[in-house]
């Protein structure tokens, strides 16, 4: 159950970089992914792990208000 809610978070973590990194706009598609990652993480999440998939989410936001 631990090696399945880090795999979670490390997705999460990857899809949110990708996006951050990514060079112009991402589409729709990318978005929906990152945020399905991190919520699939929450539901398993530990409470340190709840703080780190916020601070994630808030990237995501920010990243889709700039473009």
């Amino acid at each position: 159950m631990a090696q399945q809610q880090n795999n979670l978070m490390q997705r999460a973590k990857n899809a949110v970089n990708q996006l951050t990194n990514a060079q112009g706009n991402a589409n729709q598609q990318e978005q929906q992914a990152a945020q399905n990652a991190i919520q699939a993480a929450k539901n398993q999440a530990s409470a340190e792990e709840q703080q780190q998939l916020q601070q994630l989410e808030q990237q995501l936001q920010q990243k889709n208000q700039l473009q």
